[in-house]
């Protein structure tokens, strides 16, 4: 699993730099149906090969490397898309609109792939999700906005990674917002190598129950999707997401600690593990929303491409390192053990973000139309 992970990851290191240059360069539309498409075929490529016999871990490191490099360009395109469709004044409240509809799949979709999965088999639970992404495709072609192509650059492609890079160094808050984002993608990474096995084995869950349990996460989401825009309001984006930060580092330490059978009860045990999915998620999306907005207010058009995919590289680049440590530590040691290390880890991260002052000096943002005095 870590290994599978570490493959999900790698493609950020090899193609993020060169894709910022991409994305600066092209329309963005195209690029994002591009992406889709291949992920597409590439996860119906797994249920074929399992009915060709072809199935193995080597082609699972394969497809995982595929959507990976699909996400470093599309993940990209999408995030520069949004900015244009709604502008940068509004980043803040779209993703907790974004967050109130996705709060609604992660609600539906563990359910379904948990039945899907016990009733049909995993390979047409897989079908369904390559499906999923041809609906997106159509939905997407839809849509009118707009996506101007960028003026021809005689530059040479190094020329404008350099620049990316001077770019955010010379910046205080996302220099900040790169080494905070980086050590958390390191210890997310751990924790999501750990996390499926901890509930399977250690836990006991079946695929049914821990589908039911993960849709709790969901009600997270949504609750992340409600406080978002208050908490912005109240503190600002660096303070929610220091808020953010600090809730996913409580999942990260009390998962671990879910006893097999807490009061005796399996039952109970679920309902834990339930609970601090709920948690954890809500935390996830208070990390994410205002970090992706921050960073994103402060950069002129002309280097969006370049900030988003310079940052990605600087910050998932490291996730395969942690999705191989803690599954290297679950391995020889217990799959606990190798957990309590990410949230040994994510402790020191939230001491750290909260001590630095770029991310605690982003100021609430006053609501249009407001004056000094108000």
């Amino acid at each position: 699993m870590g290994m599978l992970m570490a493959c999900q990851a790698i493609p950020f290191a090899l193609f993020a730099l060169p894709a910022g240059v991409l994305l600066d360069r092209s329309r963005k539309l195209p690029i994002l149906l591009g992406s889709e498409v291949v992920q597409a075929l590439t996860l119906a490529s797994i249920p074929a090969a399992y009915w060709l016999g072809l199935l193995s871990m080597h082609w699972m490191y394969a497809v995982a490397f595929v959507l990976g490099s699909c996400t470093v360009v599309g993940g990209g395109a999408e995030q520069i898309f949004l900015t244009f469709l709604i502008g940068r004044d509004g980043l803040i409240d779209a993703q907790s609109k974004f967050a109130a509809s996705d709060s609604a799949s992660r609600l539906i979709s563990p359910g379904v792939a948990g039945i899907l999965i016990q009733w049909l088999t995993a390979p047409y639970a897989i079908l369904v999700n390559a499906a999923g992404f041809v609906v997106s495709v159509l939905n997407l072609r839809r849509i009118s906005v707009r996506d101007p192509q960028p003026a021809p650059s005689d530059k040479h492609p190094l020329r404008d990674i350099r620049d990316g890079f001077i770019f955010i160094w010379g910046h205080p808050l996302l220099r900040t917002l790169a080494w905070a984002a980086g050590v958390w993608h390191l210890l997310f990474y751990g924790y999501a190598a750990l996390a499926i096995l901890f509930a399977t084995r250690e836990l006991g869950m079946s695929p049914g129950v821990l589908g039911a349990a993960q849709m709790v996460g969901g009600v997270g989401v949504f609750i992340s999707s409600m406080v978002i825009k208050p908490l912005n309001r109240r503190f600002g984006a660096g303070v929610t997401l220091l808020i953010g930060t600090a809730a996913t580092t409580l999942g990260f330490v009390l998962m671990p600690a879910i006893p097999t059978a807490l009061f005796g009860s399996s039952m109970a045990t679920t309902v834990a593990f339930a609970s601090l999915s709920l948690f954890f998620d809500c935390g996830v999306m208070l990390f994410f929303m205002p970090y992706m907005a921050m960073r994103q207010k402060v950069t002129p058009d002309a280097f969006l491409g370049r900030m988003i995919s310079t940052m990605r590289f600087l910050t998932v680049a490291t996730a395969p390192l942690g999705a191989l440590a803690a599954g290297y530590i679950a391995e020889h040691l217990s799959i606990r053990t190798g957990m309590a290390c990410v949230g040994a880890g994510g402790i020191l991260l939230t001491i750290a973000m909260a001590l630095s002052k770029p991310i605690r000096d982003v100021r609430p943002e006053r609501p249009v139309g407001a004056t000094l005095d108000a």
